[in-house]
């Protein structure tokens, strides 16, 4: 499971929908609708916002945000819209140790958006992220 803290227009359309499925995963998960992935370290941030199901739909509506400017068809049903917004926070180690990540994945799997955005120089985080300093979050699996 990979819940990016990285802006989702950076993602090739086989990220953007790995995404979508991860992050509805992760709310069920949230939910108790699910017997795996419990304990999965992506999902720490979540739980220690003030309300990780709120947390977790304006995370989804941001990505189903993307999805819709790009012409995608992602079913806006998997969102209670009632959310209310909040901010987690990440570290640019995190966003750092992410951003190579993923250019790792887009140079084997994308050329064209891998040329689009290697030059990148001013990251921008998902909307619900605000980015402080420190080291990649100890949730991350080397």
């Amino acid at each position: 499971m990979r819940i990016w803290s990285l802006h989702p227009k950076y993602l090739d359309a086989k990220g953007l929908v790995a995404l979508w499925r991860e992050a509805v995963l992760a709310k069920h998960v949230l939910l108790g609708k699910t017997k795996g992935y419990t304990q999965h370290p992506q999902l720490l941030r979540f739980k220690a916002a003030v309300d990780p199901i709120e947390c977790i739909n304006h995370y989804l509506s941001e990505i189903y945000k993307e999805a819709k400017y790009r012409g995608y068809n992602f079913s806006k049903e998997k969102i209670d819209w009632s959310f209310k917004e909040q901010k987690l926070k990440v570290t640019n180690g995190q966003m750092s140790f992410e951003w190579q990540h993923l250019l790792k994945k887009l140079a084997i799997r994308d050329a064209g958006k891998y040329e689009k955005i290697k030059q990148t120089k001013r990251l921008e985080p998902h909307p619900i992220f605000e980015i402080i300093e420190g080291e990649i979050e100890d949730w991350e699996i080397l």
